[in-house]
């Protein structure tokens, strides 16, 4: 594979009420798929309104003003494609892969959701969702054992007032005091054209994309006021470890270190995504290596480190293990820290740097080998980035890291003093 990172054609247009279209052809199979980004996730949300972008992916799906509830997902899936919704604190994305042929369908649907979501949006519709939500959120996060990590450690990272301090998931509280009419205001202010980008990837031309655009979104109106979400690049460092226990429904302890890093996208967070492949990437890592093989102190399956990719404040990199019988809590972090502080001192080897080159280039290739991977990640920069054709600057730069700059990079980031821990204890423990 080419090291460009993004071999194909990419062609980008703006419509006159501001939405981008961006085409990237590609004739290898006669399907494609539809992408559409809005810059709209939690991080927008004001106090009060925690979990209305996230809502609103599931109100998306209730009907429009051309198409009656659950009647999107029929008609994607009966034309033989497949859909779904993601949000995030930095976006909103709705996405379809389709039989080429069945394109204007998936641009009419998106268009009468983007345009006409608010007159069909019934208090009904409403509370129904709502109700889905608070399942989804007992589901995923309040009856899945460690389910909250995540609940917990954005407010241990990010201090109030900041925009990546709440979930995605947001409060039920703030759900369920807004009325109908607060929901429509929210989908008025963000779902515009002028505050999105549609991306198609696959065996369509671009002028077939354009024309088609133009002809479905083209006439609905921008938003000339869209509030920018609250600046969150700064953020004071803590000069001590900030800690919670959490005595829970857990079959063995868990320990999460967090830290604060760099925005995705930057210099400095390429450098933090090869080190967090060579800290906890499967069996190879460090982590694996020293706490699951030679301590023999975490579970095997459950130890690892990642990289949160957010692009608008200093994304998190999470480092966790969990422990084997017998194993304290206490003896789990400090071999868990041991490990992480030695990322400044003990100089990553040429067999760990390309252990983590080969990883990375392998994910990479395996996001781009699909047209709604290929989709995702064109929006993604487009949104972010001001440019889809930027994202041919990633791997190239994962590829460039160093040991050095690892090393230099865990110093600045990864200090002890602006850590963030948190453990898990089983009840019969405590």
């Amino acid at each position: 594979m080419p090291d460009s990172g993004y071999p194909w054609p990419i062609e980008t247009t703006r419509l006159d009420n501001g939405l981008r279209v961006v085409v990237s052809e590609d004739r290898t199979a006669p399907a494609v798929a539809v992408n559409l980004w809005y810059d709209v996730g939690s991080r927008h949300e004001p106090a009060g309104q925690t979990g209305f972008a996230h809502l609103f992916e599931h109100l998306m799906f209730e009907g429009s003003v051309n198409v009656a509830k659950t009647e999107h997902m029929k008609l994607v899936q009966g034309a033989g494609g497949s859909l779904n919704a993601t949000t995030n604190p930095d976006r909103t994305n709705y996405f379809e892969t389709v039989p080429a042929e069945h394109l204007e369908l998936a641009f009419w649907l998106e268009a009468d959701r983007m345009g006409g979501l608010v007159p069909a949006l019934t208090q009904e519709t409403l509370d129904n969702q709502r109700e889905v939500v608070k399942n989804e959120r007992r589901q995923r996060y309040e009856n899945v054992p460690y389910g909250d990590a995540w609940l917990r450690l954005l407010p241990m990272l990010y201090p109030p007032g900041h925009p990546y301090h709440h979930a995605t998931i947001g409060s039920m509280a703030d759900l369920n005091a807004a009325d109908l009419a607060t929901f429509q205001d929210f989908h008025r202010t963000y779902y515009a054209p002028n505050n999105a980008v549609l991306t198609v990837v696959g065996d369509a031309r671009a002028e077939e994309v354009v024309a088609l655009a133009e002809r479905y979104f083209g006439a609905i109106p921008p938003r000339a006021d869209i509030p920018a979400a609250p600046d969150g690049h700064t953020v004071a460092a803590a000069g001590e470890p900030v800690r919670e226990v959490v005595t829970a429904d857990v079959p063995a302890p868990r320990v999460y270190l967090a830290h604060r890093t760099h925005p995705f996208g930057s210099p400095g967070y390429d450098v933090v995504t090869v080190l967090a492949t060579v800290l906890g990437s499967g069996r190879g890592s460090r982590l694996y290596q020293r706490l699951a093989d030679g301590e023999r102190i975490a579970q095997p399956d459950l130890v690892g480190a990642y990289g949160v990719d957010l692009a608008h404040a200093p994304a998190p990199l999470i480092a966790t293990a969990t422990a084997r019988p017998g194993v304290t809590a206490e003896r789990l972090e400090a071999g868990l820290a041991e490990v992480v502080d030695e990322l400044a001192s003990v100089p990553v080897t040429a067999t760990e740097l390309d252990r983590a080159r080969a990883l990375l280039t392998t994910a990479w290739w395996r996001q781009m080998s699909t047209v709604d991977g290929r989709a995702d990640t064109l929006s993604r920069y487009a949104t972010q980035f001001g440019d889809p054709a930027r994202a041919a600057e990633r791997l190239p730069a994962w590829l460039a890291v160093t040991a050095e700059q690892i090393a230099e990079v865990a110093a600045e980031v990864l200090a002890p003093r602006d850590r963030a821990v948190l453990r898990y204890l089983p009840k019969e423990d405590a």
